[in-house]
């Protein structure tokens, strides 16, 4: 059995690393096709260095572009990869425009080359057609043969399309497995003292959303937001590229003022900063996941999330929208009151996700 697995942008980095890891114990064939969607070394090498990835057999440099663009970049250059591979098995995590496109050519080959697709992180849901995300994630679980699930609730919104059960398996959550096992490792970093911080009285924050970011209006009040809490509690906000650029574009380089501004961080340093913090404020769904692991309080900047399972049993909060600076400083003092007594971490995010993956694709070869 060889299995051909993709990865793009940086949520995808901690769902493979591990499935890669079984792959490797189990002497299973596989091949790594890096599409190159984030292609900076704080968005992509220093995620496979912390995360132990070794160097991807294909690397497909399509860099950032318009969603179009970028899909079709992508669909271009994976499909001689595929072709010239010729796997038994597809594997696409997540919801990025990599996942889609990957996703697109195989299911259009995969009768010819005998090859199967399977989703990791299958069945998730905002509802929110505005979301790039959202058209990726249920188109991806639509054509795919093989779905893993990383919560019970996904079963749900797959019954709701119509999807057949036959079809999806419940896994866990495979990001919890990169997060348990580097865990120790992220809690010897020295981020904390270079930034002269103290475990549990500081906020941690992160903003990168087309809907928090891209207009000026929405976001000067994120910003004016995160500017309110920090005069409660330091906040440190790793600045996005894609914020960054948006702040520049309007602006809004004063309302950084009261924050502690860093460069996006690896993984382990963000780990690190996710575990010692009081509270999280983010837009980030994969956040919303590790803070519920970790029992850290979390604040989502988001109308709704896709993953509700970390607000029903985990740590996190919506914020009142629309998003006001008065609405999150609220959010952020009820997160601290009561967020971590009420955590429980969800039914299968206990480390193994990835192990259950690879049985699931060894038990269900492809066709000849």
């Amino acid at each position: 059995m060889k299995t051909l697995v993709v990865a793009g942008a940086r949520p995808n980095f901690m769902k493979v690393a591990p499935i890669l890891r079984v792959l490797r114990a189990r002497g299973l064939p596989h091949v790594l096709v890096h599409t190159g969607q984030h292609y900076d070394d704080a968005m992509s090498d220093a995620f496979f260095r912390d995360l132990e990835i070794p160097a991807p057999d294909h690397h497909l440099g399509v860099g950032s572009e318009s969603h179009a663009v970028q899909t079709a970049r992508v669909m271009e250059r994976f499909e001689p990869v595929l072709l010239t591979e010729r796997p038994d098995w597809v594997l696409v995590a997540g919801d990025v425009n990599s996942t889609l496109a990957c996703a697109l050519v195989t299911a259009k080959l995969r009768h010819d080359l005998g090859c199967r697709l399977g989703h990791v992180e299958a069945g998730l849901r905002s509802h929110d057609w505005r979301m790039p995300e959202e058209v990726n994630r249920v188109l991806t679980d639509r054509v795919s043969d093989l779905l893993f699930l990383p919560s019970r609730d996904a079963y749900e919104n797959l019954d709701a399309e119509g999807l057949p059960r036959d079809r999806a398996r419940f896994v866990g959550n495979v990001m919890i497995d990169t997060l348990l096992s580097r865990l120790p490792a992220a809690r010897e970093r020295p981020i904390l003292a270079r930034l002269g911080l103290r475990q549990r009285e500081y906020v941690a924050a992160t903003v990168h959303r087309p809907s928090n970011v891209d207009g000026a209006a929405e976001l000067s009040a994120v910003l004016r937001a995160l500017g309110d809490v920090a005069r409660v509690m330091p906040l440190v906000l790793p600045l996005h590229p894609r914020t960054a650029a948006a702040i520049a574009r309007h602006g809004l380089e004063g309302l950084l003022e009261p924050l502690v501004v860093t460069e996006p961080l690896g993984y382990l340093d963000m780990l690190a900063l996710l575990d010692g913090a009081a509270c999280v404020l983010t837009d980030s769904g994969g956040i919303q996941e590790e803070t519920t692991a970790l029992g850290v309080p979390c604040v989502t900047l988001r109308e709704q999330t896709e993953r509700p399972i970390t607000v029903i049993e985990g740590t996190n909060r919506l914020a009142p929208w629309p998003l006001s600076p008065g609405g999150v400083v609220k959010a952020f003092r009820e997160a601290l009151e009561d967020g971590a007594a009420r955590s429980r971490r969800p039914d299968g995010w206990d480390g193994r996700a990835a192990e259950r993956i690879v049985d699931a694709l060894e038990a269900r070869p492809a066709p000849v």
